[in-house]
């Protein structure tokens, strides 16, 4: 594999945006959890080997369980493993990270408005966009684990 460019020395102030999304979500009202499951879930389906081996690590740091992660990617068949307000999030990454299918559905956006307040849904939403933005960008510039 070729070494690509790396943004961040090559446009910093990109960076820099990014990071301060980031920065935003630090301070979010969702849980560290929630917050992680979004990060996993976005990049297996996006199939980003980089920010799955970053946030699964980070995951566990906040006291995730190994056999929840395993199961990340299976949710649909693991319910009773999450709870209502991380499935309805998990489900919202998949519509928001698929936006091409149909994107954020308004039978799930109903469900979130039943256990999240408007700021943890744009919070959410946001978490789900900086993630996906990430993904892109690790992808595109085909950043290795550990780098």
């Amino acid at each position: 594999m070729d070494k690509r460019i790396n943004i961040n020395t090559t446009e910093p102030h990109a960076y820099k945006a990014m990071f301060a999304l980031e920065g935003y979500l630090a301070q979010a009202e969702i849980s560290k959890t929630i917050k992680e499951l979004i990060k996993i879930r976005a990049s297996q389906i996006n199939n980003c080997a980089y920010c799955l081996a970053m946030h699964t690590k980070d995951a566990i740091k906040y006291g995730e369980s190994a056999e929840r992660l395993f199961i990340v990617s299976a949710w649909h068949e693991a319910e009773s493993h999450f709870t209502d307000e991380e499935k309805i999030a998990l489900k919202m990454t998949e519509e928001i990270t698929q936006i091409s299918q149909h994107g954020l559905s308004d039978e799930t956006y109903q469900k979130a408005l039943k256990v999240f307040s408007e700021k943890q849904i744009a919070e959410i939403i946001m978490a789900i966009v900086t993630i996906n933005a990430w993904n892109r960008i690790a992808i595109s510039t085909q950043l290795q684990i550990g780098e």
